[in-house]
C-alpha cells in the first residue's frame, strides 16, 4: 500500500469521518455575521442536537469565525462538535482553513490539486461533484466523502441510481436541501446531508423537527 493509499484509508477511518456518518448532518453556515451572531447560532444549534458544522470560506472573517466556533463548542454543555471549512476553491483558502484548525474541508467542485493538498495535510476532504464521471474521479482522487452538488437539481433518485454501479462511494448531497428532502436523500443511500439556510433560518421548533427527521431516516441497502 502506498503512502497516499494509507492516508486515504486513515482519513476514511478517522473519528471525524465516523462522526459525520453517525450524525448524518452537516450544518452549512454561509456568511453569518458578525462573529458573535454566528457563535450564538452555533451554540443554539448544538443545544438542539447538531454536532457537525461547516463555516464557508467566502467571507473575509472565515478563519476567525471558524476558530471562534471551535472554541465555543469546546466549552458548551451540549458537548464538543466538529467545525469544518466549506467553499474551499484555492490552495490559499485550504491553507487558511487548516491553519485555523478545520476538522474537514469541503469544496463545491472537484479540483485534484485541492484534494491532494488536503490529503497532504492529513485533513478529511469532501470535494463537490455532480455527474457520475465527476463523482468517480473525486473518489479515485482520494475524497473522504463526495459532495453531490447541487443536490436539489437532481433529487434523491439520483443518489439511488448512483449507488447501483458505485456502492462504495459515500455521498453527501448538499444544496437546496430541507427538512423533507434531507431524510429522502438519506433513505436513498446518502451517508449524510448538508443543510444550510433551511435550518439556519428555521425556528427552534423547526430545527428540532429537521434534526429528528435526519436521525430517523434509514438508508436503503443496495441490492
Amino acid at each position: 500500500m502506498t503512502n497516499l493509499e494509507t492516508t486515504i484509508e486513515r482519513l476514511s477511518d478517522s473519528e471525524v469521518a465516523a462522526a459525520i456518518r453517525r450524525q448524518r448532518l452537516i450544518v452549512v453556515l454561509r456568511r453569518v455575521a458578525p462573529t458573535e451572531r454566528l457563535v450564538e447560532l452555533v451554540l443554539s444549534l448544538a443545544d438542539a442536537g447538531a454536532r457537525i458544522f461547516e463555516v464557508t470560506f467566502d467571507a473575509p472573517t472565515a478563519a476567525t469565525d471558524l476558530v471562534a466556533c471551535r472554541e465555543a463548542l469546546g466549552g458548551t454543555r451540549a458537548g464538543a462538535g466538529l467545525v469544518g471549512a466549506g467553499t474551499i476553491r484555492t490552495a490559499a483558502a485550504l491553507a487558511a482553513a487548516c491553519d485555523a484548525g478545520a476538522d474537514f474541508v469541503v469544496s463545491p467542485l472537484l479540483d485534484p490539486v485541492i484534494v491532494e493538498a488536503a490529503l497532504g495535510r492529513g485533513v478529511p476532504v469532501i470535494p463537490g461533484a455532480f455527474t457520475p464521471t465527476e463523482i468517480d474521479a473525486a473518489w479515485r482522487a482520494g475524497a473522504t466523502f463526495v459532495k453531490l452538488f447541487p443536490a436539489s437539481s437532481v433529487g434523491p433518485g439520483h443518489v439511488r441510481e448512483l449507488r447501483g454501479p458505485m456502492p462504495e462511494v459515500e455521498l453527501i448531497p448538499t444544496g437546496g436541501i430541507d427538512g423533507s428532502s434531507g431524510p429522502a436523500f438519506l433513505a436513498a443511500g446518502a451517508v449524510a446531508v448538508g443543510i444550510g439556510s433551511a435550518i439556519v433560518n428555521a425556528s427552534p421548533a423547526e430545527r428540532a423537527s429537521i434534526l429528528a427527521a435526519v436521525r430517523g431516516a434509514a438508508p436503503v441497502p443496495v441490492s
